[in-house]
Protein backbone atom coordinates (compact mmCIF):
# COMPACT_ATOMS: atom_id res chain seq x y z
CA UNK A 1 0.00 0.00 0.00
CA UNK A 2 1.50 3.47 -0.66
CA UNK A 3 1.06 6.66 1.02
CA UNK A 4 -1.51 7.84 -1.27
CA UNK A 5 -3.43 4.73 -1.07
CA UNK A 6 -4.12 4.77 2.52
CA UNK A 7 -4.36 8.69 2.63
CA UNK A 8 -7.54 8.78 0.19
CA UNK A 9 -9.50 6.42 2.21
CA UNK A 10 -10.26 9.27 4.23
CA UNK A 11 -12.36 12.37 2.86
CA UNK A 12 -10.17 14.33 0.13
CA UNK A 13 -9.92 17.45 2.85
CA UNK A 14 -7.88 14.91 4.98
CA UNK A 15 -6.10 13.01 2.71
CA UNK A 16 -4.94 16.38 1.00
CA UNK A 17 -3.92 17.83 4.55
CA UNK A 18 -2.24 14.26 4.94
CA UNK A 19 -0.26 15.06 1.45
CA UNK A 20 1.07 19.05 2.64
CA UNK A 21 1.83 17.38 6.23
CA UNK A 22 4.05 14.91 4.57
CA UNK A 23 5.74 17.38 2.37
CA UNK A 24 6.74 19.49 5.13
CA UNK A 25 8.29 16.61 6.99
CA UNK A 26 10.44 15.73 3.73
CA UNK A 27 11.37 19.33 3.70
CA UNK A 28 12.20 19.49 7.17
CA UNK A 29 13.97 15.98 7.95
CA UNK A 30 16.52 15.60 5.46
CA UNK A 31 17.00 12.31 4.37
CA UNK A 32 13.83 11.37 6.46
CA UNK A 33 12.60 7.18 5.33
CA UNK A 34 8.78 7.00 5.15
CA UNK A 35 6.79 3.69 5.62
CA UNK A 36 3.55 2.92 5.83
CA UNK A 37 2.11 0.83 8.44
CA UNK A 38 -0.83 -0.86 6.72
CA UNK A 39 -2.24 -2.78 9.74
CA UNK A 40 -1.81 -0.10 12.03
CA UNK A 41 -3.11 2.70 9.56
CA UNK A 42 -0.33 5.43 9.88
CA UNK A 43 2.91 6.04 8.00
CA UNK A 44 6.24 6.30 10.25
CA UNK A 45 9.38 8.28 9.90
CA UNK A 46 12.49 7.92 10.78
CA UNK A 47 16.17 6.97 10.28
CA UNK A 48 16.32 3.38 10.53
CA UNK A 49 14.21 0.16 10.80
CA UNK A 50 14.26 -0.21 14.71
CA UNK A 51 11.57 1.86 17.23
CA UNK A 52 14.12 3.87 18.15
CA UNK A 53 15.35 5.63 14.77
CA UNK A 54 11.34 6.94 14.71
CA UNK A 55 10.77 10.55 14.44
CA UNK A 56 7.21 10.91 14.05
CA UNK A 57 3.95 9.20 12.38
CA UNK A 58 1.25 10.18 10.22
CA UNK A 59 -1.89 9.74 12.09
CA UNK A 60 -5.00 10.03 9.58
CA UNK A 61 -8.51 9.18 10.86
CA UNK A 62 -11.74 10.52 9.73
CA UNK A 63 -12.06 13.13 11.85
CA UNK A 64 -8.85 14.55 11.07
CA UNK A 65 -4.41 14.07 10.61
CA UNK A 66 -2.32 14.24 13.69
CA UNK A 67 1.18 13.76 14.18
CA UNK A 68 2.29 11.30 16.65
CA UNK A 69 6.11 12.13 18.44
CA UNK A 70 8.14 9.11 19.24
CA UNK A 71 8.59 10.24 23.12
CA UNK A 72 6.76 13.56 22.36
CA UNK A 73 6.61 13.31 26.36
CA UNK A 74 10.43 14.53 26.31
CA UNK A 75 9.94 16.97 23.50
CA UNK A 76 10.11 20.89 24.77
CA UNK A 77 6.90 22.69 23.67
CA UNK A 78 6.50 25.81 24.96
CA UNK A 79 3.24 26.70 22.68
CA UNK A 80 1.39 23.71 24.30
CA UNK A 81 0.71 21.78 20.79
CA UNK A 82 1.07 18.14 21.88
CA UNK A 83 -1.89 16.22 23.48
CA UNK A 84 -2.33 12.88 24.33
CA UNK A 85 -2.65 10.62 27.60
CA UNK A 86 0.06 8.49 26.62
CA UNK A 87 3.49 8.06 28.95
CA UNK A 88 5.97 8.37 25.99
CA UNK A 89 3.87 9.71 23.01
CA UNK A 90 2.34 12.59 22.24
CA UNK A 91 0.77 14.03 19.13
CA UNK A 92 -0.47 17.12 17.48
CA UNK A 93 -3.72 17.58 16.17
CA UNK A 94 -3.79 19.08 12.47
CA UNK A 95 -7.14 20.81 11.92
CA UNK A 96 -5.95 23.39 9.35
CA UNK A 97 -2.72 23.92 6.29
CA UNK A 98 -2.03 26.53 8.76
CA UNK A 99 -1.16 24.28 11.04
CA UNK A 100 1.53 22.59 9.19
CA UNK A 101 3.26 25.72 8.45
CA UNK A 102 3.32 27.17 12.08
CA UNK A 103 6.81 27.86 13.64
CA UNK A 104 5.28 26.04 16.54
CA UNK A 105 5.00 22.86 14.89
CA UNK A 106 8.36 23.13 12.98
CA UNK A 107 10.38 23.93 16.43
CA UNK A 108 8.93 20.14 17.72
CA UNK A 109 9.97 18.56 14.44
CA UNK A 110 13.42 20.27 15.35
CA UNK A 111 13.58 18.95 18.93
CA UNK A 112 12.30 15.60 17.75
CA UNK A 113 15.44 15.49 15.07
CA UNK A 114 17.78 17.06 17.74
CA UNK A 115 16.56 14.08 20.28
CA UNK A 116 16.94 11.36 17.63
CA UNK A 117 20.50 13.07 17.24
CA UNK A 118 20.97 12.29 20.65
CA UNK A 119 19.85 8.76 20.87
CA UNK A 120 21.74 7.61 18.27
CA UNK A 121 25.08 8.84 19.52
CA UNK A 122 24.27 6.84 22.72
CA UNK A 123 24.01 3.56 20.74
Amino acid sequence: MTVEDLLYQYESAIAERGVLLRSKLFALLPNIQEVVDESARIIGYGYGPGYKDSICTIIPSKKGIKLGFYKGVELPDPAGLLEGSGKVHKYVSIKTDNDIESKALQALLKAALEAYEVRRMAK
